[in-house]
């Protein structure tokens, strides 16, 4: 019998037995995603013609912090992502002038309003959906760029907890008007949790403080959430036994595999499939066979078939429908 959306993901973050592997892919909406009723639309095509068991709602990569006066534009890149040309940190007390941001305003605002509309074209228990919030420590590299925020982390560690403070209240009355939108939960995106960015310590000084802020404040019906830990390295143990239900990263492009997640995570876990080296550049029947390793590797259990992170907006349509299809084919 086929299960409902809800059910099958509910089943498979449990480690049960389910009618099939869930499966989803997303991408960035360029253009787009400065209106939000284009943004919505857009997704609910997506989700239309293929049909994934949860749609994730990504918005401008640098959404949360236009509102700081960063300003960007989408200059053509292949992941679909908004080029910044110019930031807002210039010098380490520039830290300390951040206030927090209304969330009904601006950019926030926008995506405050395509959740809603989303809410309508959506049945939340048939449709899953979940919001993108980037890590504090992400929005603020956006904000002064990596070289900047390396620097200033290692000499003015104070100025830049004031920032990253500001930023996380921000990130929370975010979080707090998204409690009546209809979404099952966030993904929770972090950039510099990898060690060929930052060691162990400094992230758990200047990250995992502020992740843990914002994933305790996770309302409790919000029943899918996702952290996606980005870097060809990343310190996945760090994250064992945050407050989500999915844990993701680029196992097909960085490390480790699949199958050497940490241990204690008990929910389930999003991959298998590379987002550039097989969704972008290879063919649909590399695509099917990956897919059956990634379940066959799995045993079938604890698995959402996917990528580590936004799909580039060139990649074929065949090969999304082959991660669709794959599914559905080793089911039967």
């Amino acid at each position: 019998m086929t299960m409902e959306k809800r059910s099958r993901l509910e089943r498979a973050i449990a480690g049960d037995i389910v009618d099939r592997i869930p499966v989803a892919l997303w991408r960035h909406w360029p253009g787009d995603d400065q209106r939000a009723a284009d943004f919505a639309q857009a997704l609910v095509r997506f989700q239309q013609y293929f049909d994934w068991d949860f749609v994730v709602v990504q918005p401008s990569h640098n959404f949360s912090v236009v509102g700081y006066g960063l300003q960007d534009i989408w200059q053509g890149t292949l992941n679909g992502q908004r080029d910044i040309m110019r930031r807002v940190i210039s010098r380490s007390l520039d830290w300390t002038e951040l206030r927090p941001l209304t969330p009904e305003r601006g950019d926030i605002g926008k995506q405050v309003e395509c959740l809603r509309l989303l809410n309508q074209a959506f049945t939340p228990e048939n449709i899953p959906f979940v919001q993108v919030i980037y890590s504090p420590l992400a929005q603020a590299e956006r904000l002064a760029g990596r070289d900047l925020l390396l620097q200033h982390m290692r000499t003015q560690a104070d100025r830049l907890r004031t920032g990253l403070n500001a930023i996380t209240e921000t990130t929370l009355r975010f979080i707090e008007t998204l409690r009546h939108s209809g979404i099952a939960g966030i993904l929770y995106i972090t950039e510099q949790a990898s060690y060929e960015i930052l060691t162990e310590k400094e992230y758990k000084t200047f990250g995992l403080p502020y992740d843990s802020k914002i994933l305790d404040s996770i309302p409790s019906a919000w029943w899918f959430n996702m952290i996606q830990v980005n870097g060809r390295a990343p310190m996945l143990h760090l994250f064992a036994d945050a407050n989500v239900q999915v844990l993701n990263w680029s196992d097909q492009e960085a490390r480790p595999p699949l199958d050497r997640a940490p241990v204690e995570f008990r929910g389930a876990l999003c991959g298998g499939l590379g987002e550039n080296k097989h969704l972008h550049l290879a063919t649909p029947a590399v695509i099917r066979n990956v897919g059956r390793e990634a379940m066959s590797l799995m045993g079938r259990r604890h698995l959402i078939l996917g990528c580590g992170t936004a799909i580039p907006i060139t990649a074929p349509l065949s090969n999304l429908q082959a991660a669709r299809d794959i599914v559905r084919i080793s089911a039967g």
